[in-house]
């Protein structure tokens, strides 16, 4: 049976399907809420899929499904699959790190310590914590705030009675109680284990409340000592807490997460917000091997999220709705008020990691790098190819004297130098800018298409907009390779993107890698054209100035500009040493020409 027939028996069933390759490896996995309706879309006309989607249906040889109960159960069953299987064309998780937990112990005097390896033995973990620095951080208030062991003795308290331990230094500098002999009770120091847990869980703003009560307690029964030790705890949590409580939140317990898409690859930010303080913070980044859609992308990382820390709460703040519903779960996307500030703050954490990541990136990998600032590109402009080869066209004249142009050329996002092309303007009369660009395309594109037409760009930027398009395009038909290569302006205005029948500019994001590329080949072409126009304007001045004077030929001006260097050494060079050169009568004429403006 082959594939287009198991698909008409496939169930109208929430479920997972799995996508087979000729081999027999899985290459893709997926989720629906209809199987029968999700797994079809895939197998329609070609021209209806994208590019990746129909390589991904090209490679399908079988297919098999597994149905569930619900949505939910259909996201956990795909995500385990996908961590499971590795498929090619999935969404993949990108981030392989293994993040720290606060472990809380089970003991009868519990410890509390750093550790990336969760041990299913009864102890409490709290994380996990996207800083190593932040978790330390909570640590080192604890143990400033509470006097806790930090030995790995087994104490308890028959261990107790029998005298088994002796106390160690950290009691006697006051760091901690001395639970191994004896010197603090068990309730005692689990007190202080339950309020540790309370600020772990978000429970600052609530123990706070707790303490000023004891301190007002305890300052109208005059025990001030007491009431000034609950100030000082006071003081201390609100110092340690202070970055992290959300006070517009008030003491709202949601989840929220924001996502930022760039070409092939997902950024998120999860942000656990308990009794209105960020208990959790966590950035992860997922790549697309195929187009998928942002709501899909959203819930591979719910998924992801419910996997790594639990459930998820019942009040959950996204920037747009995923495609699956999950039971106990609403989902809320805020227009204003106390909710958006938190997606913001999420948003904000979302591009900073995007913005960071692309940054190492360009270090650590410079060509992976470009190829994503290429891809990117690409989908901005709607091309079918990725645009390695790239060229763009300046003009540059003065009240239409000395009229040039300049062609530059970058290569996998790169400037390729060698191949850069100054044209003089040969046909055009006057500053018309429109025709100087119709005739340098045309130049630029016959000669390329006489030596080598295979090497031909995916993409030709031309500086300007809409006239100088419009006659650069009439170069290219007249060629007839319009249908070969992908052309558009760039307005130096307001930086907006133009193309041929369009009749709506192109806004690229202001800080979208796309842009900064256009505009980095953009200024390149300006300031390669602007360095051969002042190269011309300078000869013409020095002609102007030497050719002027009868007698003056291009051989005598090219024997003076080497032996002197500048026409300003020559007008003050002395008589003699003129004489010496080009003759005494000559010699004077130049003197006085180039000193007093007139012919002696």
């Amino acid at each position: 049976m082959d594939v287009k027939q198991k698909i008409q028996l496939l169930p109208h069933s929430p479920g997972v399907y799995r996508y087979y390759d000729a081999a027999g490896n899985v290459i893709y996995v997926g989720k629906a809420k209809d199987l029968s309706k999700r797994v079809a879309q895939y197998f329609v006309e070609p021209d209806r899929l994208t590019v990746k989607t129909r390589l991904l249906v090209s490679k399908i040889a079988d297919v098999q499904y597994s149905v569930v109960d619900s949505e939910a159960d259909a996201l956990l069953l795909e995500n385990n699959l996908i961590k499971q299987y590795k498929p090619r064309y999935n969404i993949l998780l990108k981030d392989s790190k293994t993040y720290p937990w606060i472990c809380v112990t089970g003991e009868e005097f519990p410890r509390v310590f750093l550790t990336r390896r969760v041990v299913k033995n009864g102890s409490r973990y709290y994380g996990p914590y996207s800083s190593v620095m932040h978790a330390k951080a909570l640590l080192e208030f604890f143990r400033a705030s509470y006097p806790l062991r930090s030995c790995t003795l087994r104490i308890n308290s028959d261990a107790i009675l029998h005298g088994k331990f002796r106390p160690c230094l950290d009691m006697h500098i006051g760091r901690c109680a001395g639970c191994c002999v004896g010197a603090v009770s068990r309730d005692e120091y689990n007190a202080w284990i339950d309020e540790i847990v309370r600020l772990l869980g978000g429970g600052v703003n609530s123990i706070i409340r707790d303490y000023k009560a004891r301190m007002n307690a305890a300052a109208e029964l005059l025990d001030f000592e007491t009431a000034q030790a609950y100030k000082l705890r006071i003081d201390a949590l609100q110092k340690h807490y202070a970055k992290s409580i959300i006070t517009a939140a008030g003491d709202r317990d949601v989840d929220v997460f924001s996502l930022e898409t760039d070409a092939g690859e997902a950024f998120g930010n999860f942000l656990r917000i308990r009794g209105g303080a960020i208990i959790q913070s966590l950035n992860l980044g997922f790549k697309l091997n195929i187009e998928e859609d942002r709501a899909a992308v959203l819930s591979e990382f719910l998924a992801e999220i419910a996997s790594k820390f639990g459930a998820l709460q019942g009040e959950v703040i996204v920037p747009f709705l995923p495609d699956v519903d999950l039971p106990g779960v609403t989902f809320r996307i805020p227009v204003r008020g106390d909710k958006l500030a938190l997606l913001e703050l999420s948003i904000k954490n979302a591009r900073e990691f995007r913005a960071n990541s692309l940054k190492q990136r360009e270090h650590t990998n410079p060509d992976e790098y470009r190829m994503a600032v290429l891809e990117e590109l690409r989908g901005a402009l709607g091309m079918q190819e990725l645009p390695v080869h790239m060229e763009c066209f300046d003009n540059s004249n003065i009240q239409g004297t000395n009229p040039v142009a300049s062609c530059v050329v970058f290569r996998n996002a790169e400037p390729a130098k060698k191949d850069y092309r100054k044209f003089k303007i040969k046909t055009v009369v006057g500053a018309n800018d429109y025709a100087s660009m119709k005739e340098v395309v045309n130049r630029r594109y016959a000669r390329l298409l006489e030596e080598n037409p295979d090497d031909l760009p995916q993409l030709v930027v031309i500086d300007g907009g809409k006239g100088q398009l419009e006659f650069a395009w009439q170069a290219l038909c007249e060629l007839g390779i319009q249908d070969r290569l992908t052309v558009v302006g760039l307005a130096k205005r307001l930086e907006e993107v133009i193309r041929v029948g369009d009749p709506y500019p192109l806004f690229l994001d202001r800080n979208s890698r796309a842009l900064k590329l256009l505009q980095q080949i953009r200024d390149e072409a300006h300031r390669f054209g602007i360095t051969f126009h002042r190269s011309l304007r300078s000869k013409a001045a020095i002609q102007s100035a030497l050719r002027g004077i009868k007698g003056v030929g291009e051989q005598t001006e090219q024997r003076l500009l080497m032996h002197f260097g500048s026409v300003a050494r020559i007008a003050a060079a002395p008589l003699e040493d003129l004489s010496a050169l080009v003759g005494p009568a000559l010699a004077r004429r130049i003197h006085e020409q180039l000193n007093y403006g007139e012919e002696s």
